[in-house]
């Protein structure tokens, strides 16, 4: 019982001793012609003219924004410190899907997260500029979105996770305003099969990128991420999946985040990576 004492009030001194800084960063997307809001926190030990540093992309569900992730993890303040590294919570729309819509012209995520965020991030920061230093999560429309944006370009992130992913939205046709990004499924079968992540897996080699993705089996995608692990393991594609008790919720996350935090720390830190 000591010893439990003494590492709660260990743990404590830590959390209130670090000091991370929360700021908001509005970039502007030629893409889509419109400033966008991005929170950046950088840990206490971050100076402009000291090292540079590792880059983790936390991306938000459908009806979120830029700020969902302070909300339903709070404590990614504390990881930025624990891990040394920049956290960056771009606003996705509340229904981007994170990929340029081929019916409208000014929903244009893919670009802006992959090319004109991540440049903008590089310039206004201190960072560690390749793939091998970043890495992007998300949880629900978010996790599709990470999952779709590395398998799509690990020339800009070398590890990725997603947590309760929505990782094949075809039999989701009528939600989350997917149909206003894509076009119906019955007029625009090929938008749909050409930008759902189980759809991408061809994309992979199996060297040049890290994945972890998780789901709880109460969930309303659990099925559509085991078959995608499936899918993975029949293309012969390493990675890390992890299912346990839980379902679509902020508990969930929250408590996802933890274990991908230590996932994407190993990675900066290995030598082989």
């Amino acid at each position: 019982m000591k010893a439990i004492l003494n590492f709660v009030v260990l743990f404590l001194f830590v959390v209130t001793t670090f000091a991370s800084n929360v700021d908001t960063l509005v970039v502007y997307s030629k893409s889509m012609h419109k400033e966008i809001k991005n929170v950046v926190i950088t840990p206490d030990s971050y100076s402009k003219k000291g090292k540079a540093y590792s880059v983790v992309y936390l991306l938000h569900g459908a009806g979120g924004n830029h700020e969902a992730w302070l909300e339903k993890a709070p404590n990614i303040k504390t990881y930025a410190d624990l891990y040394d590294v920049i956290i960056v919570c771009p606003d996705g729309h509340k229904t981007s899907w994170y990929f340029d819509s081929p019916i409208d012209s000014k929903m244009k995520y893919e670009t802006y997260i992959s090319k004109e965020l991540v440049a903008e991030i590089d310039t206004a920061y201190n960072t560690l500029a390749n793939n091998k230093n970043r890495a992007i999560t998300g949880y629900s429309m978010g996790g599709h979105g990470a999952l779709y944006l590395a398998f799509k370009h690990p020339d800009i992130w070398g590890v990725v996770a997603s947590m309760s992913g929505g990782v094949d939205i075809r039999p989701f046709s009528l939600k989350w305003e997917i149909a206003k990004r894509l076009g119906t499924y019955a007029e625009n079968p090929k938008n749909w099969e050409e930008n759902t992540v189980i759809n991408l897996v061809y994309l992979l080699n199996g060297k040049n990128l890290k994945i972890l993705f998780d789901c709880g089996v109460d969930d309303f995608f659990y099925d559509d991420n085991l078959r995608l692990h499936n899918k993975l393991l029949e293309r012969n594609i390493p990675h890390d999946y992890i299912e346990r008790p839980g379902g679509h919720t902020n508990k969930y996350w929250s408590h996802s985040i933890i274990y991908q935090m230590v996932f994407f720390d190993n990675f900066f830190n290995s030598k082989s990576k």
